[in-house]
Formats: structure tokens, C-alpha cells, sequence
């Protein structure tokens, strides 16, 4: 095993109610001798030392952040972002930990206001013995505005240093105040190298049969980046192996995990076959075979986070301005699922599939975009034309800045014929034409009475 950055930690009690998080995993040997065989292996592997964990490095390598705060002992107020069995609660232990601070850990799906004044009072408690705390609150994005607001004074007046910890965007989840006192860390999913590493160490807490090249790929495939969901696998892998096989295999791997590794996993090519096929049939407009695929995916283990996210590409993309109304709808499904979970909100997608499926094509605006992107990738810098530039200052308005340029309110329609706004060379160049479908059919007309009234413009010119 690795040695310790702090050989001087020592294992401590940890804190009575404290629940059990997956993340990157530890060596198993020191760990396994302190606790029951019952515990959950990824409980068992939960790194006793920063040495110990796998993963993070843009956060625990040489000269990165959280490595500068255990080296120099500066413990700060932090947001950790990241998916699910990243390390997140494993780290704030650890900090925690390395700094002797007493350790209090709520729960935003559970607690609430009462949680947090009982945390204050602990935490004012080891403050006259002269000890730190550390309050950290797993889904932080959970609680309300008013819960979040009642850790701010504390915070400020360093009762207690705050560790969040979130799968949510905390722009979007966590409010401005308590977001301006945290310094946001942002975790990342676990590589595959990474998760074969996980499975090496878990067969080697088990004692089990060490898995097959292809057994222990098709696991990391199934992970998906969470170190608890692989380590869950191991755990069960193990305990259904064959007695007296030499390896666990993929056979034995899919006879243990049935389901859970059911027909495809995410990184195969199966996988990436059945979201075409999704895709493909949105785009055909075929809300038949479009749930008939969504379902696929959801019976295969698929995310629906990460479906919801490909049916806010596919408005976007197959959708566009024929019918907007299907962006805000998908992303109204999204938030809803986030809401309600699975298997619930599943429901609100399996709607948004629906509507896609049966919307008005276009891919207009998509098509134009990587025409203009394309364009300015191959092309020069051209110059803005001056009257379109700002001048806000006098020198600018003498070498003709904004100079002849037109407001457009104040004409009949809010429209300046002729006017020019591409760069010079590119004037009359037409990237966006839309489709002649649902409301891309009357902003093609109008599209159209603009650019004939620009046309005649410049002939009478």
C-alpha cells in the first residue's frame, strides 16, 4: 500500500449516524481488519489516507487545491460538484480527518432547519475545547433557500467550516450568498484505468477469484464512473462466482449481475447502436419505435439523466424553430425527473419523446450554425464595419465610429432596408433557410419579405 502523505494519521472512530458513501476506493489490506466482513465493500474500501485515493487529480495532485489545503493545514468552506461514487463524502472525511476537527454530517434529503441548529450547538460545543468542526451536508442542492441561508453566519464567523457536497449545477441549486463563501471544486467521473484499478483492489479484499481482461472492462463499461456502483457489482460478482473457477469471467459476470448488465453497457457498441436508433426515430417522426427504444434504454441501465440530455440535443438539433416549444418542454421533462426520480419522472421523458417524435421537423438552424462555424474556421478576421462599431469615446467618433448608422426602431416595421451587417465580402451571403413546416413556415415568409425588401434597397441604391 501506498504510504500516507500523514503517516501520522491514525484510523478514528467515525461519527455516531454517519452514512456510508462510495467513492474512490483504498487498499484493501489495513482496512479490512478493522471492520466487519458484513460492512458493504465499498464501505470496507473507503480510503483511510489521502495516499489511498483513486482518481481527483485535478484536485489531490502536486500543487492542485485540495492537496495545498491538507499539506498547509488551511481548511476552507467548499462546494464538492460531482456525479454520484466520485469520492465526495470520502473527501470531506479525509479533510476532515487531517485537520482533527470533529465531523458532522447532515443529510438535505432528511434533515432540515432542527439539523442544522443541533450542528451549531456541537459545533459551539468543540469550539470551547479548542477543537475545529466541519459541518458537511450531502445534496446540498436539496435544501431550500431558507435552510442554505442558515448556515451563513456561522460560516462567516468561522463556528464551523462548511463542505457541500452535490450531482447539481450549483450555479442553478445553491444560493449566491452561501455560493460566495464556498470555493466550488468540481469532481470528476472515474476513468476506466481508474475502475480497473477499483476492481483489482476489490478482488483482493474479497479473496476471490480475479476477474477475467473482458469481465473487468465490461464492469468498468457498467460503472459508468461510480466507484460505489462498481464496487456493489464486485461485491455481488464475487459472492455468485462458480466455487473453484480459476477467474470470474464474462459468463459468470452476466449470470451474477442478470439485469443490471442486461443486453448492452454504455461505452459498447450495442449502446451507442440502440441511442441511434432513438435519435433516428424522433428524426423519422416515429413515436412508435421512438418509445419502443427509450424503454430499451432504461431496461438496459441507461441514465435517464443522460437521456434527457439527448432529447434536449435532438430539439435543438431535428427540431429547431419549427416548433420551439420542444426545448422548453424537454427541459421541463429533465427538471421534473430530477424532481420526481425514477420511477416516476421517467413518465415526463417518456412524454418529451412522444412530442418530439410527432413535432414538426427542421434542421435549419443546426445545418446553418456549422455552415457559419465552418466559415469562420477557414476564414480571415474580417473587420466590423464602422457603422456598426461602438464609439464611445470622442477619437472614435472622429475616425467614424457608429457613424451613418440606422436604429432600427425608429423606422416603419423596426426594419432598415438595405442596411449592411455582415463584414465586407459577405454582404448577400444566406447561412439560415428555413423549412417550409410548422413555425419555420411563417418565419420563412417573413425571412423572405426581408430579404426582398433588402434587395430592392440596394438596387435602388
Amino acid at each position: 500500500m501506498t504510504e500516507s502523505l500523514f503517516p501520522e494519521w491514525s484510523s478514528p472512530a467515525e461519527p455516531a449516524g454517519t452514512p456510508p458513501s462510495a467513492g474512490a476506493s483504498a487498499g484493501a489490506g489495513k482496512r479490512s481488519a478493522l471492520v466487519g466482513s458484513a460492512q458493504p465493500l465499498a464501505e470496507r474500501l473507503r480510503p483511510m489516507q489521502l495516499a489511498d485515493v483513486i482518481g481527483q487529480r485535478q484536485l489531490l495532485g502536486e500543487g492542485m487545491p485540495l492537496r495545498v489545503a491538507f499539506e498547509t493545514g488551511r481548511l476552507h468552506s467548499m462546494i464538492l460538484w460531482g456525479p454520484p461514487g466520485v469520492g465526495k463524502t470520502t473527501l470531506a472525511r479525509l479533510l476532515t480527518q487531517a485537520f482533527d476537527a470533529q465531523f458532522i454530517t447532515i443529510s438535505a434529503v432528511l434533515g432540515g432547519v432542527k439539523e442544522i441548529r443541533e450542528a451549531v450547538d456541537r459545533a459551539l460545543a468543540a469550539q470551547a475545547q479548542g477543537r475545529r468542526t466541519v459541518v458537511f451536508v450531502d445534496e446540498v442542492h436539496r435544501f431550500n433557500k431558507s435552510q442554505q441561508d442558515a448556515f451563513l453566519p456561522h460560516v462567516e464567523s468561522g463556528l464551523f467550516t462548511f463542505i457541500g457536497a452535490t450531482t447539481e449545477n450549483p450555479s442553478f441549486e445553491v444560493n449566491s450568498a452561501l455560493l460566495s463563501r464556498a470555493t466550488v471544486h468540481v469532481l470528476k467521473a472515474l476513468d476506466e484505468a481508474e475502475l480497473l484499478d477499483l476492481v483489482a483492489r476489490g478482488q483482493q479484499a474479497l479473496g476471490c477469484p480475479p476477474f477475467s481482461a473482458a469481465a473487468a472492462k465490461r464492469l468498468a463499461a457498467y460503472a459508468d464512473g461510480d466507484a460505489r456502483r462498481l464496487l456493489n457489482a464486485v461485491d455481488t460478482a464475487a459472492a455468485l462466482a462458480p466455487k473453484g473457477a480459476a477467474e470470474i469471467d464474462e459468463a459468470a459476470l452476466e449470470r451474477a449481475l442478470g439485469e443490471q448488465l442486461r443486453r448492452y453497457d454504455k461505452g459498447g457498441e450495442q449502446f451507442y447502436d440502440v441511442i441511434s436508433a432513438l435519435h433516428k426515430s424522433v428524426r423519422g417522426s416515429d413515436p412508435d419505435a421512438a418509445l419502443y427504444w427509450f424503454a430499451r434504454m432504461l431496461d438496459g441501465g441507461v441514465d435517464a439523466r443522460y437521456i434527457s440530455r439527448r432529447l434536449i440535443r435532438m430539439a435543438s438539433e431535428d427540431i429547431g424553430l419549427a416548433d420551439p416549444r420542444a426545448l422548453r418542454l424537454c427541459l421541463d421533462a429533465a427538471e421534473t425527473y430530477e424532481r420526481l426520480g425514477s420511477p416516476e419522472g421517467e413518465l415526463t421523458l417518456a412524454q418529451a419523446v412522444v412530442y418530439l417524435a410527432v413535432a414538426p421537423k427542421s434542421n435549419a438552424v443546426y445545418s446553418a450554425y456549422k455552415t457559419v462555424r465552418a466559415l469562420v474556421k477557414q476564414d480571415g478576421s474580417r473587420p466590423v464595419p464602422l457603422h456598426l462599431r461602438n464609439a464611445p469615446t470622442h477619437l472614435m467618433k472622429d475616425l467614424g465610429y457608429g457613424r451613418d448608422y440606422r436604429y432600427a426602431h425608429e423606422h416603419p416595421d423596426g426594419f432598415v432596408a438595405g442596411e449592411q451587417y455582415l463584414p465586407d465580402g459577405l454582404q448577400g451571403q444566406q447561412f439560415y433557410e428555413p423549412v417550409p413546416r410548422g413555425l419555420e413556415l411563417r418565419i420563412g415568409e417573413r425571412l423572405r419579405d426581408l430579404r426582398q425588401r433588402n434587395a430592392d434597397a440596394d438596387s435602388d441604391d
